[in-house]
């Protein structure tokens, strides 16, 4: 856990604008983590209950007269409910965005927004895995019948989700035994709530099975929607060269920072702030120009897409007010910090909700439907256009932005390893067996207090990458490595020899971005690619792979997390987990579970131990596989060719 004596975060960047929020007597969430500390060890372990008015109720497991709530729930009850709940949320996070994208969609296709489909190809290929015929029909047909589908997948009243049948047969059918084959997406949210009220499902592992099927819900449901939806809308990433980190900033134009997760209002943003009327208002105040830039996931949607610049990640929104060069800070939903608004008052800064959904007391609204998107747009940017002659000190670190390679979507993986015909994941697969890779980690989720932000995550991915296992990365954690350089060739020179081989000839980092939060749905079709490829197993739970979350700390993750272990992973989370109050929970979904879905958690707070740990998992799968056999190099003579069989 965090001290007062360690650096709250690991680039020297933020460690400067902090100190200076300081010397001005104003609070950032390090502070406030620490005047909360010591935190409830109850709420820590998962043992507080207050599903019910007879509470609330803190349980110790193993002390007389403690070991139940008023109702006589058991410690592994409340843990399990607890866990539950919060998968919950994280699922209706998510799944609410996907929603969000399949009206979005349904919109562009009847020509009632400003967004117009970009990615045909993705369009025609998930029309068919939905069963919608597409032949030589318009594409705006298509895509009006593959938004109502996906649409009907939240509250459909029967049958499994569409979009299961992508994972491979044998995951398939582990989901059908252990009966947590996911149904409509709704469903299984409103289940969970349901069984986890004051007298309903009491009996821990039958929670948690639910939990893990709204988990799948989430992975292969409203977040696929969401990441594959978006991708029909705005394109499909390919790689793109950005910059990282608070000074991306610039002096002397009017600076946008958008904030938040979801990307219809950000790409509008983009269009506006390149309007000839807004460009010429901006320079009738004394600007250069109008520079848009992202926060958090918002800003990885803008950089996988067009190269936009990432202004930080979560535990930097609102350092980047400290600057007094935000013109404006424009926001939509999820990991929206209320201490932006305090912050704002000491700067010029104008906070703009734009969400029905997130509103903020002390910001500006305006709202933004895709029905009028662009001029919602327009109109946000000229709030910040004429902002900028209100501008006081400015103090932009001079230290020069970090470059980033971005944009690694599945597709664009499967692209750079076979070409526009070969287009494959066999030489991923043939490197993995031959050792140059040893597997490959999904390392994701967000940054926080309770740590140096970025510093584990910066340990980890390193020890990974020298150990020739390859990385991918999605949200708040792929803008940590994007700030630390490790999305360049540059950093080839601390990879593992196999791993910088690869790398080298295919010409990609050792470090992947692959979008944002959501975008975790890439990482399962990923690894059901390796497994329709041939020679790594039959499953995902075959494969030498593994997730972690080193510095988590919203519910989105506890979701991610889950649906990750359900359909087959390792997956690690650091600073802990709120089940330590129960020893048979945490038994369970640390061990006993991988026996019925191929996946477990694992929790590690030290980010050595924690690559470690992922090591010998990954060469475990390996040994299984067959894969790890050393074979010695052999010259034939012209006798033994003739003898080969092809």
């Amino acid at each position: 856990m965090a001290s007062r004596n360690q650096p709250t975060y690991a680039d020297r960047i933020s460690e400067t604008l902090k100190a200076k929020a300081a010397e001005e007597g104003l609070q950032t969430t390090a502070d406030r983590y620490l005047a909360q500390s010591p935190q409830c060890r109850f709420g820590l372990q998962g043992l507080c209950c207050r599903n019910c008015f007879m509470g609330p109720c803190r349980v110790i497991e193993g002390l007389p007269g403690k070991e139940r709530g008023v109702c006589g729930a058991t410690a592994s009850t409340i843990v399990a409910r607890n866990f539950a709940r919060a998968v919950a949320a994280g699922a209706a996070a998510h799944s609410d965005h996907g929603r969000d994208a399949a009206h979005t969609l349904l919109l562009a296709a009847s020509g009632k927004s400003d967004f117009r489909i970009k990615d045909v190809h993705k369009l025609r290929t998930l029309a068919e895995v939905f069963g919608i015929k597409t032949g030589d029909r318009k594409h705006e047909e298509i895509a009006a019948d593959l938004a109502q589908a996906g649409l009907m997948e939240f509250g459909k009243p029967e049958g499994p989700l569409a979009l299961i049948k992508r994972a491979p047969a044998r995951r398939q059918k582990v989901w059908r035994d252990q009966g947590i084959v996911p149904r409509a997406i709704d469903r299984e949210i409103v289940e969970i709530m349901h069984r986890t009220t004051m007298g309903v499902d009491q009996d821990y592992k039958s929670i948690l099975k639910q939990a893990q099927r709204c988990a799948l819900a989430d992975g292969w449901g409203g977040s696929m929607i969401g990441t594959e939806f978006q991708d029909i809308l705005f394109g499909t990433p390919r790689p793109v060269l950005g910059t990282a980190n608070l000074n991306v900033l610039k002096k002397d134009q009017v600076n946008v920072v958008v904030h938040g997760h979801e990307p219809a209002l950000a790409e509008m943003i983009v269009l506006a702030a390149q309007d000839p009327q807004l460009l010429e208002r901006a320079r009738a105040h004394g600007a250069a120009g109008i520079n848009v830039c992202g926060m958090c996931c918002t800003s990885n949607e803008l950089l996988i897409r067009h190269g936009i610049p990432i202004a930080g990640n979560s535990m930097q929104q609102e350092l980047v007010i400290v600057t007094g060069a935000v013109d404006a800070m424009v926001v939509d939903v999820q990991c929206i910090m209320q201490g932006l608004a305090a912050m704002a008052k000491h700067y010029h800064t104008k906070i703009i909700t734009t969400s029905p959904k997130g509103h903020m007391p002390g910001a500006e609204h305006i709202e933004f439907s895709e029905e009028r998107a662009l001029e919602a747009a327009k109109a946000i940017v000229a709030v910040a256009v004429d902002n900028f002659q209100h501008r006081g000190l400015v103090h932009i670190p001079n230290d020069e932005a970090t470059p980033v390679i971005a944009g690694f979507s599945h597709e664009a993986i499967k692209y750079m390893l076979g070409g526009s015909f070969r287009a494959s994941y066999r030489p991923l697969n043939d490197n993995i067996m031959n050792g140059r890779i040893r597997g490959v980690v999904g390392v994701v989720g967000c940054n926080q207090p309770k740590c140096t932000a970025d510093g584990a995550n910066a340990e980890l991915v390193k020890k990974l990458i020298s150990q020739d296992i390859l990385v991918v990365q999605t949200g708040c954690m792929a803008i940590a490595s994007a700030k630390q350089g490790y999305m360049v060739p540059e950093m080839m020179e601390v990879c593992g020899p196999g791993l910088r081989e690869v790398c080298e000839a295919v010409g990609m980092p050792p470090v992947l971005h692959a979008g944002s939060c959501v975008d975790n749905s890439r990482i399962l079709i990923a690894c059901t690619e390796m497994v329709l490829e041939g020679g790594l197993g039959e499953d995902i739970s075959d494969l030498p792979v593994a997730g972690c979350a080193p510095e988590w700390m919203s519910e989105k993750a506890i979701a991610i997390g889950q649906y990750f272990v359900s359909s087959g992973v390792l997956t690690v989370f650091g600073i802990g987990l709120p089940i330590d109050g129960s020893q048979e929970v945490k038994d369970y979904l640390c061990g006993g579970i991988e026996k019925e879905v191929g996946g477990r958690w694992a929790i590690e707070h030290h980010p050595a131990h924690m690559a470690e740990m992922i090591r010998a998992h990954i060469e475990s799968k390996r040994d299984a596989l067959g894969i790890n056999v050393k074979r010695e190099r052999k010259l034939f003579d012209m006798a033994a060719r003739r003898e080969l069989q092809v």
